[in-house]
């Protein structure tokens, strides 16, 4: 079994199911849309029962990236080197192609594999035009997310993570709302400008180091003055992908002309590749720019997280609330994964609560976020609206569907109990340690949240059963139970026992954080000798 390139089968198997839904055919039966359906389903099960597999051996106790594979993927024709590449006979350094996890890319290929299933079920009866293209688009969707967290070459990385543009252009721009041309327009041209940026430094990036494998380019020593210019290239990139303030315009629109289970994968995975990108190449490829330009960082997320709030509170459509409600909870990601490029101003130590805040956060906002466009989509269905004016009183006609919907606002709140408190009072505390007015300020949030979270369950659920559309509405039948409840399990357990999450990413979390610390003293050390070999030199 140790010859088995599992990596690899969980990232092509999608692939297979695209190709058994190609020979079955176009046709518009009621038989055929069945098994595209059926095909599609089975496929992302067996997918995340293999995605089980790699979770249950992954060894908690390295931070060393398993399950490593490494071939000539380019026929080159030669053997791997340690640094990732091979030479070929004329000279030429070619990339290998190498995959890898550890304990932080780890859980989100779970998560990606988790989420897909019920994608495709709340796509059942919701999509009837395109079924076949419809699902071979999420398939190749699945391939390209796992892809970005298991790739441990730059050149991989990238094709994954540009790839994962064009099906999810083509889920909008053809199954979307009345304006899904603007909508995919914007998020593809939004996505892309930011995207050529970060090529262009992986392209420095190369001619500095010699190579394009991300384990040695960790450990590669970027010039102070030249990782300022990496460090904007890919926050040009992973901010417009996340989306951090200003540069989040394209999400609710994006989010509004998407189909339920396109709005899922969005806030559930696709966000989530910014917050990854920054803790797999910023903090430990650029440590001396991060450490710099955290304070930028620090104000974009507070200005996200009160400004996207104010913001929520002003919607008249539910999915764009939730939408801006998914940038101030980024907002506290990025505050949390910088809060552990900063030393402590007390002791000089630098503090890994705020970064395992942030991943535990991205995390559990992929259950939750992903739950509540659901819980939209749901009704949605029913009414074929999603004007917050059009619901009312709800539970008198719904109330499993009341319950649900309640938990994972609550949720969404960070009520304690669930996923969600764990990872904002952790980002919060990482905050707290190295700047107390970011923290206060990103706290003011947690206020705002309950806001307009609560105002939107108080309009749709409660009051009186007024409107006469509403009242023969039927509540949840069982696939939308099936797909629910098992969301609401992952949200509550994790918000109990949060520990099977922290075990796997704490000894990768520390290791990060160790290295930052010694890069940043080796700075120092070296700035310092510089600045006394200035100093003797003018006295000379």
């Amino acid at each position: 079994m140790e010859t088995v390139p599992w990596l690899s089968l969980i990232t092509f198997l999608p692939l297979v199911g695209v190709l058994l839904i190609a020979t079955l055919g176009t046709g518009d039966t009621e038989i055929a849309k069945r098994n595209v359906r059926n095909v599609a389903l089975f496929t992302t099960i067996a997918t995340f029962f293999v995605s089980l597999y790699i979770w249950v051996n992954f060894d908690y106790t390295t931070a060393e990236f398993q399950f490593v594979e490494k071939y000539d993927w380019l026929g080159a024709g030669g053997e791997c080197s340690e640094d990732g590449t091979i030479t070929t006979d004329g000279g030429l350094q070619l990339p290998c192609y190498h995959m890898g996890v550890d304990g932080i890319s780890m859980l989100f290929v779970i998560l990606t594999t988790f989420l897909m299933p019920f994608c495709i079920l709340a796509s059942w009866n919701a999509i009837q035009e395109r079924v076949s293209q419809y699902m071979m688009a999420f398939l190749v969707l699945e391939t390209l997310m796992i892809g970005v967290f298991c790739a441990l070459d730059l050149v991989l990385f990238y094709v994954f993570f540009e790839g994962g543009l064009i099906p999810m252009f083509l889920i909008i721009g053809i199954w979307g709302g009345a304006r899904r041309i603007y909508a995919t327009f914007k998020f593809f041209l939004y996505t892309l400008l930011g995207s050529v940026l970060m090529l262009l430094a992986m392209m420095a990036m190369y001619w500095q180091a010699g190579t394009t494998d991300i384990p040695t380019l960790m450990a590669h020593d970027f010039p102070a003055s030249m990782q300022t210019w990496l460090w904007l290239a890919f926050f040009a990139s992973f901010a417009v992908k996340m989306p951090m303030w200003p540069v989040h315009t394209w999400l609710p629109d994006a989010h509004v002309e998407a189909p339920t289970a396109g709005s899922v994968i969005l806030a559930g995975i696709l966000l989530k590749m910014g917050g990854y990108g920054f803790i797999r190449f910023s903090l430990p490829m650029f440590p001396v720019a991060s450490e710099v330009l955290a304070p930028l960082v620090f104000t974009l997320s507070v200005v996200a997280i009160i400004y996207t709030s104010l913001v929520a509170l002003a919607q008249e459509d539910m999915k764009k609330l939730i939408a801006y409600s998914s940038v101030a909870h980024m907002g506290f990601v990025t505050m949390g994964i910088f809060s552990a490029a900063v030393a402590r101003p007390d002791t000089g130590a630098y503090v890994i609560q705020g970064l395992q805040g942030g991943i535990i956060q991205m995390l559990s906002h992929g259950f939750i976020s992903g739950a509540l466009f659901l819980c939209v989509g749901v009704i949605y269905d029913r009414m074929h609206t999603r004007e917050i004016s059009a619901y009312g009183g709800l539970v008198n006609r719904m109330p499993i569907y009341a319950f649900a919907f309640m938990l994972f606002t609550m949720a969404n709140v960070g009520l304690p109990g669930t996923s969600g408190f764990v990872g904002e009072f952790l980002t919060l505390v990482g905050a707290y340690q190295v700047n107390t007015w970011v923290a206060f300020f990103a706290t003011t949030g947690v206020i705002l949240s309950a806001a307009y979270a609560l105002w939107l369950y108080r309009q749709v659920v409660f009051g009186e059963l007024e409107k006469d559309t509403l009242k023969q509405i039927k509540d949840l039948n069982a696939r939308e139970i099936a797909v629910l409840a098992p969301l609401i399990i992952a949200t509550l357990f994790f918000g109990i026992y949060p520990k099977p999450l922290f075990d796997v990413t704490q000894v990768s979390v520390e290791n990060l954080v160790q290295e930052h610390e010694k890069s940043m003293a080796a700075y120092r050390a070296a700035s310092q000798t510089a600045e006394v070999e200035t100093v003797n030199g003018e006295g000379e």
